[in-house]
């Protein structure tokens, strides 16, 4: 048997293709809420009638006026919360730099134990003498490592912050770190 070609003559169809353009269902919303239904709570508390005193004002009647007592003042504080900078031209610096803060720092036994290390921030309240006069923990680590911070701060000496050349009371927040060698 001998393989025969053969050859198919048809004629061509076009086709269109339109494009579809996709459509989206969206979904109703849920209905709203049914409103809840008022129920009456029993009231136990029944107002009962007020009496009322007697209301007439005699006019020929002789008062006699004295003057209000004084009013009792209580004693004030003489020290008011003296108000300490946030931001001023020269910051207040501890004398000898961070390190003299570092070196006055007595690592807790407990926090060497626990291997507890990392950073303490404290906001120290510096007056115009340099002095730190309040020390607070903003963040600390625990195991005895915060008091230690507020104590090695309180003791160390500021040279005072200066706002237009005058010495003045600044707030200032220290990292003190506590790293085990």
């Amino acid at each position: 048997m001998k393989k025969e070609d053969v050859k198919l003559e048809a004629a061509q169809e076009l086709v269109n293709v339109e494009d579809v353009v996709n459509t989206k269902q969206e979904a109703a919303p849920p209905p709203p809420p049914k409103p809840p239904i008022p129920i009456e709570a029993p009231s136990e508390d029944v107002l009962e009638d007020i009496a009322i005193g007697e209301t007439e004002l005699d006019v020929n009647e002789q008062v006699t006026s004295a003057p209000p007592p004084p009013p009792k003042e209580e004693a004030k504080e003489e020290e008011e919360e003296a108000v300490f900078f946030v931001a001023v031209e020269e910051q207040p610096e501890p004398i000898g730099g961070i390190e003299a803060i570092q070196k006055r720092i007595i690592y807790p036994e407990i926090a060497k134990r626990a291997g507890v290390q990392g950073r303490v921030y404290i906001k120290a309240f510096v007056d115009e003498n340099g002095n730190v006069v309040k020390a607070e923990v903003i963040k600390g680590i625990g195991a005895g490592c915060d008091e230690a911070a507020v104590k090695a701060v309180t003791e160390t000496k500021f040279k005072p912050g200066r706002q237009r050349g005058k010495p003045v009371k600044v707030q200032v927040s220290i990292p003190v770190v506590f790293k085990l060698q």
